[in-house]
């Protein structure tokens, strides 16, 4: 195998990996969540999917871990294990389905719920935290993100939207929905390479891709560092707003008047 073969992306397309990997690094470090939605918007201009989908799972588990303190601080056991108990339960149902559904209305459908509950809580002033709720509607919502993550790759969307609607501080918001995602992700990667997506043009992009996703979330990080609580509640509800706008080309491309 030559070089060219290890390396093969021009210049254009390596910057292109490298600006939308430290970008959703950054996001990551920031707010705990929205590598692919981040990310997806450069890659899938420059590679395919088969490429981008395996490296947002490899770039997404190695951006944790600039976010180790904060997940270690904010992590509650108790708290965390239905939510994931559910997620790795309904993990295969998604992968079952991913032939037999419409990615892009399920993303899509995913967006309009993201835009509503954003746009709700933004003009509101304030996160709606329910009465009602305790570990099995933690499972549920866990079983639900599980299936979507098979099905999409949308897996923390839904625990992140939750863990805020429970009205927990940022750190324990954080100590739930990222060490979740992590999970669901890390078993991901081994599926991929099953499948024998992880192949030498994946291999070759990670090399541009981790350092820079790195930096972006330690960068990250320290931003989250000079957030209070309500900076942090505005910085999640307009990503969410923004992941949602992202979502809906695709079920509008779906749709047939």
């Amino acid at each position: 195998m030559n070089i060219s073969e290890l390396l093969p992306f021009t210049w254009a397309t390596a910057s292109l990996i490298a600006l939308g990997a430290a970008l959703a690094g950054f996001v990551t470090g920031l707010a705990g969540f929205g590598t692919a939605l981040v990310a997806l918007a450069f890659w899938l201009h420059v590679v395919d999917a088969r490429v981008a989908g395996p490296l947002v799972a490899v770039c997404a588990v190695a951006s944790q871990v600039t976010s180790a303190g904060i997940i270690w601080r904010g992590m509650h056991w108790p708290r965390l294990w239905p939510m994931l108990l559910g997620g790795v339960l309904g993990l295969p149902l998604g992968i079952a389905l991913l032939d037999r559904v419409d990615t892009a209305v399920l993303k899509g459908m995913v967006g309009i719920v993201l835009i509503g509950y954003a746009a709700y809580n933004l003009l509101r002033g304030r996160v709606r935290v329910p009465h009602w709720g305790g570990r099995r509607a933690d499972a549920a919502v866990g079983a639900i993100g599980g299936v979507l993550g098979g099905a999409s790759g949308l897996a923390g969307v839904l625990p992140t939207v939750w863990c805020a609607m429970r009205g927990w501080p940022r750190d324990q918001q954080r100590g739930a929905y990222q060490p979740y995602a992590l999970a669901i992700l890390a078993l991901a990667i081994p599926g991929h390479a099953m499948s024998g997506a992880l192949d030498a043009r994946v291999g070759a992009a990670s090399i541009i891709a981790i350092p820079v996703s790195l930096a972006g979330g330690w960068l990250g990080v320290a931003c989250y560092g000079h957030l209070d609580e309500r900076q942090f509640r505005l910085v999640v509800l307009w990503l969410l707003l923004v992941s949602g706008l992202l979502l809906l080309p695709g079920l509008l491309s779906s749709l047939r008047f």
